[in-house]
């Protein structure tokens, strides 16, 4: 059963235009070709990056964190409480006014008691700024040791005669490209989650079918191209979120607009005005066309749907530092937690109380000030 829906899979008359086929893909005459066999180099890959990775964060990123200022945050713990625990993980982290009272008869504890409980506790949940930075250090070295590797790929093919051959450079940042998507997505579990969880799910496997489609059926000089085109700009954002982390304000702001810059130049202009424009509008004057060139620009449209979606949230951070001198703030990051010691919240939640009253659901009751009252409790660090 398996082969016959393998044979069905990789029948020609799918991935081929018509007169073509998998057997003008066999190396001869000196040309070398990509083999879809090669791709499961890739896993072997993935796990060792998945091990270089907690390598380098050991050895590199925290000592740089040390050194950047960077530290680890203590988190209140909660003592144990079976009900309100139970609650947490099967209802919400965040219960109603209702659903407090209710919990308060059940465990004997006053409705404040029982806020600060579930305060503390989603705070157990939320990562360090030690554990992002050391992520945002780890993709940092990545994307541009990735992005300088596909311009020795583009220049070793220039440099040589191009006949249809598969160089040895494409070859590896083929692979090491593949792998470390692949080290992504097996990662995600213990990955900082962000609002846009989803769209980093669906990015990561659109990248993964467009890397593996690409090489299996050699559009090699496209594929390389548009990991460059997302490598160029990822290593500037890793870089500010870096220096966020550390509180460098300025150096995080000023190299946040570079980003933003370079990235609105490569994804809203140079890959679909490019990359996807010669990859939709070239092959229908050559070939007819076929499942394979609809399957691939599919991919490519899935990515700059996500392209224009980020880029939204972009340009809102960059025009609202621009126009009003704010800092960064990611409009991914979870805003509703503070990293607050003991002391200042005992301080804070006096405070509140003195100026606008009891607190329900963490939240004081009346809300004229509400803005105010959260400017110092809001955690706006770009994910």
């Amino acid at each position: 059963m398996l082969s016959d829906l393998s044979e069905w899979f990789w029948q020609e008359r799918l991935w081929f235009p018509k007169g073509l086929g998998w057997a003008d893909l066999e190396d001869r005459d000196g040309r070398v070709y990509a083999k879809a066999r090669d791709l499961w180099v890739a896993l072997p890959i993935a796990v060792a990056f998945l091990i270089i990775r907690q390598i380098f964060e050991r050895t590199v990123a925290t000592p740089l964190a040390a050194l950047l200022g960077v530290k680890e945050t203590v988190r209140l713990k909660v003592l144990h409480n079976p009900t309100l625990e139970f609650y947490y993980c099967n209802v919400t982290k965040t219960p109603s006014q209702t659903s407090i009272v209710s919990l308060c008869k059940q465990t004997g504890h006053s409705e404040r008691q029982v806020q600060r409980w579930f305060r503390r506790r989603r705070n157990q949940d939320r990562p360090s700024l030690l554990k992002k930075f050391r992520e945002a250090s780890w993709r940092f070295t990545f994307y541009l040791l990735a992005f300088i590797a596909g311009l020795a790929s583009l220049i070793d093919v220039s440099l040589k005669t191009f006949n249809g051959t598969l160089l040895p450079s494409q070859y590896w940042y083929y692979m090491i490209e593949l792998g470390f998507y692949c080290s992504l997505l097996f990662s995600v579990a213990s990955d900082v989650k962000r609002k846009c969880f989803k769209e980093q799910i669906v990015h990561h496997v659109a990248t993964i079918l467009l890397i593996s489609f690409s090489w299996c059926v050699n559009y090699i000089r496209a594929g390389t191209l548009i990991m460059l085109v997302h490598d160029s700009a990822d290593y500037f954002l890793e870089s500010a979120k870096m220096f966020n982390y550390a509180g460098w304000r300025n150096a995080c702001n000023y190299i946040f607009i570079v980003f933003a810059a370079v990235f609105i130049v490569t994804r809203l202009v140079i890959f679909p005005f490019r990359i996807i424009y010669c990859t939709w509008i070239y092959p229908v004057t050559v070939y007819e066309p076929f499942f394979g060139y609809y399957f691939f620009n599919g991919l490519l449209m899935v990515l700059q749907c996500l392209h224009i979606f980020w880029a939204v949230l972009i340009i809102k951070i960059a025009v609202r530092f621009l126009t009003n001198n704010e800092k960064v703030d990611d409009e991914r990051s979870d805003k509703d937690e503070t990293d607050l010691s003991e002391d200042e919240e005992e301080e804070s939640e006096k405070k509140d109380i003195k100026k606008n009253g009891p607190v329900q659901n963490g939240h004081s009751v009346h809300n004229n000030n509400h803005n105010h009252n959260h400017n110092h409790q809001r955690h706006s660090k770009m994910e």
